[in-house]
């Protein structure tokens, strides 16, 4: 028996956006069936609260970096409120709920983020080695075996059900969406790809396709590039957003994100439906992020 409802609003959090406007964001303490329990922050619209119409979800990855660098390991944050806020109020995006969902923190982030599909069908001795390999800091870079598959589970099973039944939502594939950074934009990719019936548009920034930290005799890009080819969602009903800086981790992607690139033009993509860009100098940071948030926002809630 799922166990999604728990304990419904738990805080409410009202912040000022740079422009005097404020932001509302809302804690909900959520336990799972098929990852660890966690709490998930909601940025919900002013305008929610001044009408009764309903609103598009985007679920985002990493929620713990999101909202606020007095809060985040290295003080930065995505900046979402104030870049949702402000795109709004210059009428450049529909209005919708976010969903900031926190990664199972050092041990589980790689193993909930990594695609699990295109890991499997990696060699067994391959899978092995990688479960051997150790970040900077002493801890198993795969502390956990991989749990993707339950990770999308959580989120089309639990989480969306929970968020469409306690918020006024558009539930639809035309307007729900996905997005993260680095392993973020990986399991973004997978996400869409694994269900293109749910998820309308991802953006995936600075994806990390080595999956490790060096390209060098690396099987893992070659499998998610399988994957990818085998698996793009359809083009008439979806769109994907890329993107990469040059310096950093992010100056791996240079050689890599092409690829992709290809295999998604070569399944039908064109500009209406699909954007990549390279931004020369960008680093592998929650600062880049925040300086270019605007544009895949604006090309996945567009009003057009």
């Amino acid at each position: 028996m799922k166990r999604y409802l728990l304990y419904l609003v738990i805080i409410f959090s009202i912040t000022s956006c740079s422009d005097g406007n404020e932001v509302l964001t809302v804690f909900h303490e959520i336990q799972s069936d098929y990852v660890k329990d966690r709490t998930i922050e909601v940025l919900v619209p002013t305008s929610y609260f001044e009408s009764n119409r309903s609103y598009p979800v985007l679920y985002m990855h990493d929620g713990q970096m999101l909202f606020d660098s007095t809060t985040t390991w290295n003080g930065q944050e995505w900046g979402v409120d104030e870049t949702m806020a402000q795109l709004s109020k210059n009428n450049k995006i529909r209005e919708a709920i976010v969903v900031g969902i926190p990664n199972g923190g050092t041990k589980l982030r790689h193993p909930e983020y990594f695609p699990q599909k295109p890991f499997e069908s990696l060699l067994k001795h391959v899978q092995d080695s990688l479960y051997q390999l150790y970040r900077g800091d002493e801890v198993l870079l795969f502390a956990r075996k991989i749990q993707s598959d339950n990770y999308l589970k959580f989120i089309i099973e639990e989480l969306k059900p929970f968020v469409d039944s306690t918020y006024r939502t558009l539930p639809d594939q035309a307007n729900t969406f996905i997005a993260g950074s680095s392993m973020g934009g990986l399991i973004s990719m997978y996400a869409i790809c694994e269900y293109p019936e749910v998820f309308g548009g991802a953006a995936c920034l600075s994806t990390h396709w080595p999956g490790i930290f060096t390209i060098e005799n690396n099987p893992i890009p070659n499998a998610f590039f399988t994957y990818l080819k085998d698996n793009v969602p359809d083009p008439s009903k979806h769109k994907l957003y890329f993107d990469y800086g040059t310096t950093t981790l992010d100056a791996l992607y240079q050689t890599l994100q092409p690829i992709a690139d290809s295999i998604i033009l070569q399944a039908g993509y064109d500009a209406n439906n699909f954007k990549t860009i390279k931004f020369e100098g960008d680093a592998h940071d929650e600062n880049a992020w925040k300086n270019r948030l605007h544009i895949p926002l604006t090309f996945l809630l567009s009003k057009d």
